[in-house]
């Protein structure tokens, strides 16, 4: 009888100490996962966000900016398994000026120029799998084909109808990729909408300001959405257009850097968002965890 009173008494001072430092540690449900959170939120969230460009199934046509849509349904496959979940410019816009939360583990993949293959082969699959992307058209070849009664997959860009088709599914948000400011430097005296040799600061403001805002026009006029990003074609970025864009009203804008992004509270970082090219002959696993080291 005494061992078994002395016994007790034991056990209970043991689940006495124990639920004391249950208590001391906040080791409750709801205490370890609210502070890893806020942590998180103070170092700022890890955005990875991946450029595409055409999607084509001719082995013969896919190379540097092309790839083909298996492997775009390949990506979207392994990203669903994997917990990631998509998000556009203005999911980035709602956290840092409102507070509203970015999914656990989020990602961007945007589409850059506005081929009529993105909504032929990659529209379809993102309503399969019910993921977003970001889509940059050029407004002057959307505005050329709006007008043309058949379309290739190889050469002919999404039409006004279309893009407006994809904005209004909540799947697709459309971004500025300029009107007309697409020229590579070699056959055009400008490439994208960077600065040229000998021009001033004014001229280019002005040629800037005149292109970047008929674009803007053309997407309200037509699809009802006015774009809040801007995406430099080619990544070519002259330092006397970031407050030129600001000024015109954009919160973000996006580059060809291949870096992982940070996304605090501070607005500034949504400028200069860095993207990895997506290349047409590495598998979806070897992309996400070798080339942009995504963790699974």
């Amino acid at each position: 009888m005494y061992w078994t009173v002395r016994l007790q008494r034991s056990l209970c001072a043991m689940a006495a100490v124990f639920l004391a430092g249950l208590v001391c540690v906040g080791i409750g449900l709801g205490t370890s996962p609210a502070a890893s959170a806020e942590a998180e939120s103070s170092e700022g969230i890890a955005l990875p966000i991946v450029m595409y460009h055409g999607l084509l199934k001719e082995e013969k046509r896919q190379g540097q900016y092309v790839i083909s849509p298996d492997l775009f349904e390949s990506d979207l496959q392994y990203l669903t398994e994997h917990g990631y979940t998509t998000v556009v410019v203005q999911d980035l816009i709602d956290y840092v000026t409102s507070g509203v939360p970015l999914p656990e583990k989020p990602i961007m993949l945007t589409f850059d120029d506005g081929y009529y293959n993105n909504y032929l082969y990659a529209y379809p699959l993102l309503q399969k799998y019910q993921c977003k992307m970001v889509l940059s058209p050029i407004g002057r070849y959307a505005d050329q084909d709006s007008t043309e009664k058949t379309l290739h997959a190889n050469y002919s860009n999404a039409t006004w109808t279309q893009l407006k088709e994809m904005i209004e599914s909540g799947l697709v948000e459309v971004q500025n990729h300029t009107y007309d400011m697409h020229g590579d430097g070699k056959k055009t005296k400008r490439k994208g909408a960077k600065k040229v040799s000998g021009e001033s600061v004014e001229q280019y403001a002005e040629a800037l300001r005149e292109d970047v805002q008929k674009m803007q026009d053309a997407m309200t006029k037509n699809t009802g959405f006015t774009p809040t990003a801007f995406v430099y074609p080619f990544g070519a970025v002259s330092k006397e257009s970031l407050p030129i864009l600001k000024e015109m009203g954009f919160q973000a804008t996006l580059i060809c850097e291949s870096r992982i992004n940070t996304i605090t509270r501070d607005s500034a970082c949504l400028y200069g968002l860095g993207r990895y090219l997506r290349p047409p002959k590495t598998d979806s696993a070897a992309f996400f965890t070798k080339t942009m080291k995504l963790v699974e």
